[in-house]
């Protein structure tokens, strides 16, 4: 199989040269950070995406990393069920990327005392969110009631993405807190999302990275409408479908979600866009395996890697 004109040698060559630059730059404690900053959200993206590659905690070439992650994440599990530190500006992508991450490895763990472990951290993580969220249905940087109740599209998202992961593990999750999220979501589109999905539910225009991530976001609920998603795909297709258009800002975060959305899609929408995708990625790899951009090395390589194995069909929240 060629994704444009890099063979199978190639791309593996390149995942495995990633790959390894996250295991080789990961903490003696186990986290990944950006600049000394973000541990918690860090250490979850990295981890999916090692996991990705089909290790676990117990196989595999990353396992000791992965475990190393988790047992880092489990120590920064609060009593009230915040995975990360509350002095964090942003501790809500931390809990959400967190969370994503664990209930992946759930699935997954086979030894009895650590499952019970995750399961709990995983119960009062999933309440943690319930209690966070504001009177909108939304989520902002940190929870509702340290924030003076603001929520925004991006941190939603990731809660709502977190939220269908452990539901997914087995992981009682209360119906009404994806309703009133998904609620949200759908006030901030414009135009039945012909126009795009807002900021936040009180404006700030349409924007094609949160649009993509919300389309991610309702895949994965389980939403799908007859008019409001095409109306999003039509939108997001327009923005993000040339794949060397920087000009719409956030170009990494739109595609690590848009590439969820076009490989949901599968077929002929998957395959044009992934050749295109993947050989863009190809080309921008430093020589040290990582890839650099906006948050820092570990933000952008794991997004990437993410995103160029997807096809491993290896966790539940991508598949289709």
């Amino acid at each position: 199989m060629l994704y444009a004109q890099v063979s199978d040698e190639d791309w593996n060559r390149v995942v495995t040269r990633g790959l390894d630059w996250l295991a080789n730059n990961q903490s003696r404690r186990g986290h990944w950070d950006s600049d000394s900053r973000y541990p918690s959200a860090m250490t979850g993206m990295a981890g999916i995406a090692l996991l990705a590659e089909g290790s676990t905690t117990t196989q595999g070439k990353y396992a000791p990393n992965i475990r190393s992650a988790v047992d880092f994440l489990i120590s920064k599990s609060r009593r009230n069920g915040l995975i990360g530190d509350e002095n964090d500006d942003k501790y809500t992508y931390g809990h959400g990327f967190g969370l994503l991450f664990l209930s992946q490895v759930l699935g997954e763990e086979e030894d009895e005392e650590r499952k019970e472990e995750l399961i709990d951290v995983l119960t009062r993580a999933v309440h943690f969110c319930g209690a966070s969220q504001t009177t909108k249905g939304g989520w902002g940087y940190v929870s509702a009631k340290d924030g003076n109740d603001f929520d925004e599209g991006s941190t939603t998202i990731t809660q709502v993405q977190a939220l269908r992961g452990c539901r997914n593990a087995g992981i009682p999750v209360p119906k009404e807190i994806i309703d009133k999220a998904i609620e949200y979501i759908r006030k901030c589109a414009i135009q039945e999302g012909a126009g795009g999905i807002q900021y936040s539910i009180h404006g700030g225009g349409g924007r094609p990275a949160i649009s993509a991530a919300a389309i991610a976001c309702l895949f994965s609920a389980g939403e799908y409408d007859d008019k409001f998603v095409p109306n999003l795909l039509t939108y997001t297709d327009r923005h993000l479908g040339d794949i060397n258009n920087n000009s719409q800002g956030f170009w990494h975060y739109a595609h690590y979600y848009y590439s969820q959305v076009k490989y949901r899609q599968g077929g002929k929408e998957w395959d044009d866009y992934r050749n295109k995708l993947f050989a863009r990625l190809f080309r921008e790899q430093g020589n040290d395996g990582s890839w650099s951009g906006s948050y820092g090395k570990v933000y952008i390589t794991s997004n990437n890697l993410t995103i160029l194995q997807l096809d491993n069909s290896t966790l539940p929240i991508y598949m289709r």
